[in-house]
């Protein structure tokens, strides 16, 4: 599998699985606990605002937010195009391919989840296209969300024995954001280095050698 093959596989396969998930979770179950799978819960919830159930000023604050996430996702798909053209390790294409689809998962609930669904509630699951309309207007939608830890620092821990050590409910979107971050995070040396000869948003320059 070469590098386009690679970062295209990558956004296809989370992009579909993501929404997948999204949807059967929401046209198939109330919002609450859907299974208890030990220390891994599925916990349906929908929030209006960002990665793992944070909220932003309002409905004015979700619109920008929407608005902000599509042109960060023109901006991440312009990093790929060039790290592609300038032949970048496969690594680094993999985790800006990661950021990329986990925006674009939650964009597409943000954007359109509104005028597809109808209300959630806590009895009955959302409808598909219902005849009535959707539950919010373009742009306006609710980001869904299912995984959750249920792992809790011991009883003996001073303060917090016995609490969660993970609150926040998340998404495969906020997870892929999350692995490509980490992953830029823990090889930002070799990714970065000027040595290296990898530039993000511009041209590939190889690094002469500058001996006496």
């Amino acid at each position: 599998m070469n590098s386009k093959q690679l970062v295209f596989f990558l956004i296809g396969a989370i992009l579909l699985l993501d929404q997948a998930v999204k949807i059967y979770i929401k046209t198939n179950f109330p919002i609450g606990l859907v299974a208890d799978w030990g220390p891994i819960d599925i916990y349906f919830i929908e929030n209006k605002g960002m990665a793992f159930g944070m909220e932003f000023g309002g409905d004015i604050g979700k619109v920008f937010l929407t608005v902000f996430r599509i042109v960060a996702l023109f901006f991440i798909g312009k990093i790929i195009y060039n790290l592609l053209k300038n032949e970048a390790p496969k690594l680094m294409l993999a985790s800006f391919a990661l950021i990329f689809v986990g925006a674009f998962g939650n964009i597409i609930d943000s954007m359109f989840y509104g005028v597809m669904f109808s209300e959630t509630g806590y009895h009955e699951p959302a409808l598909l296209f219902p005849k009535e309309g959707g539950y919010a207007p373009f742009l306006m939608g609710h980001v869904v969300d299912m995984v959750h830890f249920d792992v809790r620092y011991p009883l003996w821990v001073p303060s917090i024995g016995g609490h969660i050590i993970f609150p926040p409910i998340f998404n495969i979107a906020d997870a892929a954001i999350t692995t490509g971050v980490g992953l830029l995070i823990l090889k930002q040396k070799p990714f970065f280095h000027p040595k290296s000869g990898y530039t993000i948003m511009g041209q590939r320059h190889e690094i002469k050698n500058e001996e006496a």
